[in-house]
């Protein structure tokens, strides 16, 4: 294997994460991807430090992509008033509020929209927009700056994040009392949009409060102030920030500070990036970080992300507290409707479980009402989960908990979550 074949083996995985988060289309994705591994082949000999392989690599790929929107935009010759739905999903404001973007863009004029539609839809660079349009590029900020004008004046959300002008609900101590009830009633489909292990929806304005509580004590152990503080872009995808507060409910000075980035479609729910703190650096973790990333925060194939429509697939059935389930990589299903009684209120629900989607081991409960909100998040763990830490297994460490059987393995309930949705 010559020296090429080595660096283009060890970063093959990130450049095509890369092309494939950009590209809806695999086999689109797949032309592209030849192209870029052609292209780098060909001018290999003309790269000086091969410490910087990686972004030379992911460069070439960037500027395939945008010869690929190019070449689509001149097959398609589409007019700026015939954009479909569809194409409007597939960019950067993202498909939770596409009727009402596709609405706002038809109040604009011509200019306006061709701008925007080149800029966010299209994603190609103000440089290039100028050679397309024939025009200055200081033309093409001017213009840009006034459709985005023009287009928030007439946009009828807000736009800016959360400033933490109102406080966030205070959870309880304790867990309130909580009774889950079998419904015989079919289960129905729900929109589910909230962060896989977060319960926060990506989307501008967004803001929640989550607590952790201890099975079977139902003391709180630690509280979750979260927020969408802003737009985000990473690797040239779209995306908001957001924050997470961590603290000790018992100790309020125990405080972990966390930073995300996700990106919501009408179809996925996925992560892009975390900042972690490594001393005094700030370590920025994306999806093209191999392991790093992907064992933490990637779900689904190529990290498309959790989808976000949901219904029953029979990937997972359950019967009492019998699970069994197909063999798959990513599993998460609705496996059934349940009435849960908590605090004295009563939502109709159903049961979304996934079996080691993001910690061998580990399978959860999570009982979303019909506005796609989590109303109780429960947690089990193989018995022999983290063995080698805690010494026993959990059937004895927590021996009057719940269990769950999982294609015939003892998985007892650990603890739960509940968020300020209930309060």
């Amino acid at each position: 294997m010559d020296e090429f074949e080595k660096l283009l083996e060890a970063e093959r995985v990130s450049v095509e994460r890369f092309v494939r988060f950009r590209l809806n289309s695999k086999v689109d994705a797949d032309d592209v991807l030849q192209e870029v591994f052609l292209a780098a082949c060909q001018k290999f000999p003309q790269i000086k430090n091969k410490s910087s392989f990686k972004a030379w690599l992911i460069s070439i790929a960037r500027n395939k992509c945008y010869d690929y929107f190019r070449k689509k935009a001149k097959q398609l010759e589409m007019p700026i008033d015939e954009i479909t739905q569809s194409e409007l999903a597939d960019g950067r404001y993202g498909v939770s509020v596409v009727a009402t973007v596709r609405e706002t863009f038809s109040l604009l004029c011509t200019k306006d929209k061709q701008i925007l539609y080149l800029y966010f839809w299209q994603e190609l660079p103000q440089a290039e927009i100028a050679k397309q349009l024939n025009i200055p590029v200081g033309t093409v900020k001017s213009r840009l700056h006034t459709a985005k004008h023009n287009f928030k004046t007439k946009y009828p959300y807000r736009t800016e994040g959360w400033k933490g002008e109102s406080t966030m609900k205070k959870l309880p101590e304790l867990i309130p009392e909580y009774k889950i009830e079998a419904s015989s009633e079919a289960p129905f489909s729900v929109k589910w949009e909230e962060l896989m292990g977060w319960f926060l929806i990506p989307k501008l304005g967004e803001k929640l409060s989550w607590g952790m509580y201890d099975i079977p004590s139902r003391k709180c152990s630690h509280v979750y102030d979260m927020q969408v503080t802003g737009k985000a872009r990473v690797h040239g995808i779209e995306g908001v920030e957001l924050t997470a507060r961590e603290a000790s409910y018992s100790n309020k000075n125990e405080v972990i500070n966390r930073t995300f980035v996700a990106q919501l479609t009408d179809t996925h729910c996925r992560y892009l990036a975390t900042l972690r703190n490594d001393g005094d650096v700030r370590n920025y973790i994306t999806f093209l970080d191999g392991d790093d990333f992907m064992l933490n925060w990637g779900f689904g194939e190529d990290n498309c992300g959790k989808e976000t429509n949901l219904s029953v697939k029979g990937d997972i059935q359950r019967i009492g507290n019998s699970v069994t389930s197909v063999s798959k990589d990513f599993l998460l299903d609705i496996v059934g409707r349940y009435t849960v009684t908590i605090g004295g209120k009563s939502y109709d629900t159903v049961c979304v479980m996934d079996i080691e989607t993001y910690n061998c081991g580990v399978v959860s409960e999570q009982f979303l009402d019909r506005d796609g909100k989590t109303i109780l998040w429960r947690r089990y763990n193989r018995d022999d989960w983290a063995i080698e830490r805690y010494q026993k297994p959990w059937s004895e460490q927590l021996p009057e908990n719940d269990r769950l059987i999982v294609n015939g393995t003892t998985y007892v309930h650990w603890y739960d979550c509940i968020t300020d949705h209930i309060l």
